[in-house]
Formats: structure tokens, sequence, C-alpha cells
């Protein structure tokens, strides 16, 4: 039978991996990610698990070990953060363009200078275009059901890909939730024996990793990865509906929080869409019609269903954890992808970006509701007077 327990989001996604057993793990500590590694490290250390655990001398190495191990036919599994991921960046391309099945634990944190250890989503969006799937978690339950997904979507014949899942560094990653374990065997049968289809060490069926590949094949092998990833989108629904039926709880692409009968919406990822729940509910009791859209799967980006969904609105406000410096207003990559979305399926409705919270500032409440009144003003004069605003900023 499940458990509930009160575990940190890092401690939530360790169990994951303890539960998951995975042939090896190589990882390099970096705040706010450490716990994970550190609490994986201890159940290596008791004999829960039989991973083999790579200490190694940077995350560079730890994602060159990674496709290694994966090559060769493992499960593999890492984690890290921020300047970690920036450091693993040639390999994270390697890994992608290798079809390696890594899942990796990416704890959401600033990319220096100046140097910070805080939340904001720098990191992850520095990937968004390496071939990488990425998900995002609201909470450490979601961390930890997405972790548990992430391997059955990794490792299908269809997709083959790494897979990233995206929690807030120090907000979920440190804070003490509630979190529902299940039944050790229930994830272990959930997520399966890995049966490797390329694995380096078959020697009775030689293959090539990693070759000098000009254009007389470069260019196939790029539309191969744009296959799997457009088979991705597909496997993470029926992976979900898998493990909706196994554990009870429901994911999709995304997830809609009153948004049917509402006017405008906010659109937001990971932690701060717990906070502008709280607000949504707040001016519902005011007789104003508002809703939230959570994005759970970023990449592949779904597009189509992303516009059907917000297609009755009068407006959209886009908050975003980071910015696409010299992008169309310095906007967020969040609001420069939905809205090309928009665009491109016939959805014509006015969209603001608000970027907030970078470095891990605080999003306050009466901030978010600002966010929505402002929403209501653009859906009533149907103009944006301001496609950009810095949330909180001094300036």
């Amino acid at each position: 039978m499940s458990k509930f327990e009160a575990l940190a989001g890092n401690e939530a996604v360790a169990t994951a991996m303890r539960q998951i057993n995975p042939d090896v793990v190589a990882a390099y500590p970096i705040t706010p990610q450490t716990s994970t590694v550190q609490k994986f490290a201890d159940f290596v250390a008791d004999g829960l698990v039989d991973t083999e655990f790579v200490t190694v001398e940077s995350e560079h190495s730890a994602m060159s070990a990674c496709v290694g191990a994966s090559a060769a036919g493992a499960r593999v599994m890492t984690a890290t953060s921020a300047n970690g991921l920036a450091l693993m960046w040639e390999i994270v391309y390697i890994a992608a363009s290798n079809r390696c099945p890594i899942v990796m634990s990416l704890v959401n944190r600033a990319l220096s200078a100046p140097i910070n250890i805080h939340c904001d989503h720098s990191d992850v969006m520095g990937i968004r275009d390496s071939g990488w799937i990425i998900i995002f978690s609201e909470d450490g339950q979601e961390a930890y059901d997405n972790l548990i997904q992430a391997v059955r979507i990794a490792e299908h014949p269809d997709v083959l890909l790494p897979v990233a899942v995206c929690q807030d560094g120090f907000i979920t990653s440190h804070g003490m939730e509630r979190v529902e374990i299940y039944d050790d065997e229930d994830v272990k049968a959930f997520v399966g024996t890995y049966e490797p289809k390329w694995p380096l060490l078959d020697i009775e069926h030689p293959k090539t990793y990693g070759p000098l590949d000009f254009y007389d094949y470069y260019y196939e092998h790029k539309r191969q990865q744009v296959e799997a990833m457009e088979n991705a989108q597909q496997v993470v629904l029926d992976v979900a509906a898998e493990f909706k039926e196994k554990f009870g709880r429901e994911y999709g692409l995304f997830e809609k929080y009153r948004l049917d009968d509402a006017e405008v919406a906010v659109v937001v990822l990971n932690s701060t869409a717990g906070t502008a729940k709280v607000v949504v509910d707040q001016l519902r009791d005011e007789g104003l019609k508002v809703g939230l859209l959570k994005p759970r799967l970023f990449r592949p980006f779904p597009a189509q269903e992303l516009a059907q969904a917000l297609s009755h609105l009068k407006a959209v406000a886009v908050m975003d954890r980071s910015i696409s410096f010299g992008a169309m207003g310095n906007a967020g990559p969040l609001y420069l992808e939905l809205a090309a979305a928009l665009a491109t399926h016939g959805v014509h409705i006015p969209i603001a970006d608000y970027v907030y919270g970078l470095g891990g500032r605080d999003i306050l409440p009466h901030e978010i509701e600002q966010v929505y009144r402002d929403a209501l003003q653009i859906a009533a004069t149907g103009r944006v007077e301001q496609m950009v605003t810095y949330l909180s900023v001094r300036e």
C-alpha cells in the first residue's frame, strides 16, 4: 500500500530513484540539488539499491559517464542545477543526439553572474533546444510522480530521448510537504525492466556511437531526433493514462484550473502555479471570471493543444521566471512560445508577459492579483499597453 510521508522535494525525488533502482547514477553536488544525490548515496551505502553510483569531479564528467553507461545498455539517472547544467552543456546535446534515455532531476536555479543559488528558470530554458524532453512540477508530489513517469517516457522505443524533470530550487526542493509514496513493488512494476535497443556491449551485433558525422548523414540523424520528439507527446499522454490507472493521479500536457468558464487567465510554470490558484479562488469570490493554465510538458511544446485550451479567453497573461535576452521585447521564453502558438493556430487574443522572481525573489499573492487585474483591463480594452512588465523590480 502507498503511504504518506513528510518529505522535501529532493527527498521525494531520491525516494523515486530508490524505487526505480537505476543501474547507474553519476552526479556531482550543486546547490540546491545536492540533497537529492546525498540522500540517494545513503540508499546506496545502506544496500537498498544495487546502483553503480559514480562520484565524478564535475558535472561535465557526470553527464559523460551517464552517456557512456546509457550507450552500454544501462538504465541511467542523474541530477543537477544551474551552473552544473551549464557545465554539462556539450554533453547534454550529445546525450540527446545519441538517443540516450537518461532521466535527470533538474532543480531550477538562477545562472551566474552575479552568483545566485536561488530559483529561476534560466538554467532549463538554456537547454530547450538541445533535444531533451522537459517536464515541470508544481510541488514535491508532482516531482516524485513525474520522475517515475519519465523513465517510461524516455525508454519508449518510439522516443529514446533524455528527460529533464524540473522543480523549483529551495521552494519545492527543500520545502517539506505531504507526499504520497507508492508501494515499492508497484513502482518497480510500473517502470518495468529496461531492454536497451542498441547496447554498445552487445558484441554479437557491433555498432558505433559518436562517430564523425559529416553532411552525408548528420542531417538525417537530426531529422530522426525530430521524429522522436514528435512521438514523445503522445507517449507522455499514454504513460500518464497508465499512471492514473495504477496510482490514481491524473496528468496531461498541462493542468487547467477554473479555466473553462474564465474570461482571462494566467499561464505559469512550476511552484508559482500553486500560489496563483489561491489568487484565482480569491478573485472568483469577487465574481471575477479568472483562471489558470499550468504547463507540465514544455518540450515537446504542445502548441495546438495550448492554443485550443486558451482560445475562448479575452486576454492571456504569461508569467516567466527567466528572460530571453535580445528576443522580441526581451520577453521570457514561455511568452514567446505561447504567443507564436496562438498566432500559428489562429487564436487572436491579446497576450502580455510578466517577468518575475529572478534570482529567487519572492512572488507575492498581491502581485499575481495585479497581473490578473491587468489582464481584465486588457480584455476590456482589447489592447496590450506594455508587452513585458518586470514585476517587483526596482527601476
